[in-house]
């Protein structure tokens, strides 16, 4: 919930309006705490939501962590781009380093060709909320680690190409590439499923509608972020 600030009667409408990243941060970096609280509340759920669609456990570790490293780096930000994007950038490296330390043969992971299905066995009816939802899911983990990830972000967080090149670290041109290429693997592997409307299967773009409506997992309730 954004936060409210006292007002004079002769105070603007707009200023009880929520504060933005570039301002909450900059509030943080200058030593308001409350500013820093606010910023990740903002983003609690959605990092969450990230790793939940790609782990079996060490959720809550790892959405501390990537706010940790936040917290640790905030004044070499330098607002070349987003929170957001610069949020998701820590939560990628993060996701793909607990994965190596989780396995011998870590330093050796390609995360371009192996997928969560050959990682970890996912919970996928836990967070399903029904059975489209369901399948999107299984199908996601089915695909290599980055082009799932690449997914989610473009269809459930609505980053641009922009966006996506700075967390992936890639030329846009890379980028829009393998966004293609990973759109129609995901289709491919969903033609064949009953519980994927015919009409979303007409063209690349209603698949695209439906993919963003089939959003991810609920969300949870928000709980500090230190």
């Amino acid at each position: 919930m954004a936060a409210t600030y006292p007002m004079s009667s002769d105070t603007p409408d707009d200023a009880l309006a929520p504060r933005s990243d570039a301002e909450l941060l900059a509030s943080w970096r200058a030593g308001d705490q409350r500013a820093g609280k606010e910023l990740f509340a903002r983003y609690f759920d959605s990092v969450y939501r990230f790793f939940e669609t790609k782990s079996d456990s060490d959720i809550d570790e790892m959405v501390q962590r990537t706010f940790l490293a936040c917290v640790q780096s905030r004044d070499r930000f330098r607002g070349d781009a987003s929170f957001r994007t610069y949020l998701y950038t820590i939560a990628r490296h993060e996701l793909y380093g607990n994965f190596r330390r989780r396995r011998r043969d870590g330093d050796r992971l390609d995360f371009l060709v192996t997928s969560v299905a050959e990682l970890v066995t996912t919970p996928g009816s836990r967070m399903a909320r029904n059975e489209a939802h369901r399948h999107l899911l299984d199908a996601l983990r089915s695909l290599p680690l980055e082009t799932q990830t690449l997914l989610e972000l473009h269809y459930w967080e609505d980053l641009d190409i922009a966006a996506l090149a700075t967390i992936f670290d890639a030329p846009a041109a890379t980028i829009r590439t393998r966004l293609h290429r990973a759109r129609k693997a995901l289709r491919d592997r969903l033609e064949t499923s009953a519980e994927v409307p015919r009409s979303a299967l007409t063209s690349p773009e209603s698949f695209d509608d439906w993919a963003r409506t089939v959003r991810g997992p609920a969300e949870r309730s928000r709980g500090d972020a230190r």
